[in-house]
């Protein structure tokens, strides 16, 4: 048996809060995490539609039963099964869906990417892939992974605000899990503003109210 692969065009979806143009003075790119869909998590980012921000929710390319073969349909961005394949087409995706809007918002728009869960290691992977612009990066509920080398893009990452947020009560971060972080940051000489609330796996209203005023 020999194995093969083609290249194909596939049709992506996603979801907007807010219109393109010249009154857009934040731009947002947010990615759900692991049996989400990218509506239904939008709608956690509500209280960002406000006439003046962007916010775009690409959804994982691929789709499964939530639970057995029927009921809700939900995405992920990937699995151990052709693991590099699937990190470079959703790295093209997001891509040029950020190309798409970018060119449509005004030269001096804030450019925020949040990911949430395993969000957050598809919004790494894509940037040390292709280098989007941006100003802001929040991991939400998700680490930093751990085999890439940000060393080598340190030119790239050293303008950049960077932050993790994750609940005390989180079962997916364990504490063993969030010290692994500082080794990351001090091999790669970086530097995530780094905090706890309250909570679980979930985005919590209150604690991004109090990202948006430390933006402003």
């Amino acid at each position: 048996m020999q194995t093969h692969k083609i290249t194909i065009s596939k049709t992506a979806h996603y979801f907007t809060l807010g219109a393109p143009g010249p009154h857009v003075k934040q731009l947002w790119l947010v990615c759900h995490g692991y049996a989400q869909t990218a509506d239904s998590f939008l709608k956690d980012f509500a209280i960002l539609d406000n006439g003046h921000r962007l916010v775009i929710a690409p959804e994982g390319l691929n789709h499964f039963y939530q639970k057995g073969f029927d009921g809700p349909v939900v995405a992920n961005w990937m699995t151990r099964r052709n693991r590099e394949d699937e990190i470079k087409d959703y790295a093209l995706y997001l891509q040029t869906l950020y190309d798409q809007y970018l060119v449509q918002c005004p030269p001096g728009v804030r450019i925020i990417f949040l990911g949430f869960s395993q969000g957050t290691a598809t919004i790494c992977r894509w940037m040390l892939r292709h280098h989007p612009h941006f100003h802001d990066l929040l991991l939400w509920a998700g680490l930093p992974p751990e085999d890439l080398d940000y060393a080598s893009h340190s030119d790239y990452l050293s303008t950049k605000n960077l932050y993790l947020l994750y609940g005390s009560h989180d079962p997916f971060l364990t504490p063993d899990r969030i010290s692994s972080v500082e080794e990351i940051e001090k091999k790669n000489n970086l530097d995530f503003d780094t905090h706890a609330f309250e909570g679980g796996h979930e985005i919590l209203q209150e604690k991004l109210k109090e990202f948006l005023e430390r933006l402003n």
